[in-house]
């Protein structure tokens, strides 16, 4: 018997579709995947059987409902995408919702597996670190976008700002995000020196350990603006 791959995906969601079945025949509740299995197969066995996509795709939101599964499962499963083979081709079907209220819904959201909750209050960026104000200034013709963590000292040539005060600083954002300078653009941004033993290296290698005073050597011969 030969098959090709989507046949063999046929065959995964029919095996797991039955084993859903068996489970709910015994009075046990399906967990995701399961509950994806079975509204799947159904899906595909309605396609098989020559009924059209709309009527599909109200007929996915009627197989199961929140007392079949597990807590949490509905939250986690707000939309199933399945392709079936109808009689004028391939489609997808879309089914938004497709666990259904049951009659022991909880109230409220029950929340996603996994998800963070935040606590209460705000968090305090680079909280009890050493912090400076400079302005800045691009000189070039391109965008400069500097990241979180890029040590500031050695950013792009082209931006004109104080970099003896920049020395060992990086801005303070949160990590991960960047601050865009556009060519000519002047703004004023706020920094924070950097924790652990703040021994800075690479980028434009002009630190890589070296002291405040040689890495301005270096950055005046190479033509730093502000060094």
């Amino acid at each position: 018997m030969l098959l090709t791959p989507t046949e063999l995906e046929r065959l995964t969601i029919f095996t797991a579709a039955e084993l859903a079945r068996k489970r709910r025949a015994r009075g046990r509740v399906l967990n995701a995947p399961e509950a994806v299995a079975l509204i799947c197969d159904e899906i595909l066995e309605g396609a098989r059987d020559g009924r059209s996509v709309a009527d599909l795709i109200s007929f996915g939101s009627t197989i199961l409902s929140s007392d079949d599964v597990m807590e949490g499962v509905a939250d986690l499963l707000p939309m199933i995408q399945v392709e079936g083979v109808f009689p004028d081709g391939t489609k997808l079907v879309t089914v938004h919702d497709p666990i259904r209220p049951g009659d022991n819904t909880p109230d409220g959201r029950v929340g996603i597996p996994g998800e963070i909750r935040a606590a209460e209050g705000e968090i305090e960026l680079n909280a009890g670190r050493a912090r400076v104000a400079l302005v800045v200034k691009n000189t070039g013709d391109r965008p400069v976008q500097v990241g979180s963590h890029y040590h500031f000292f050695e950013t792009n040539k082209a931006l004109d700002f104080d970099r003896k005060a920049a020395f060992g600083y990086r801005l303070d954002i949160p990590a991960g995000t960047a601050v865009r300078f556009e060519p000519g653009q002047e703004k004023e941004v706020s920094l924070c020196d950097f924790g652990g033993t703040k021994q800075l290296s690479g980028l434009n290698n002009l630190t890589n350990g070296a002291d405040r005073d040689t890495a301005l050597e270096r950055a005046r011969a190479a033509g730093f603006r502000g060094a």
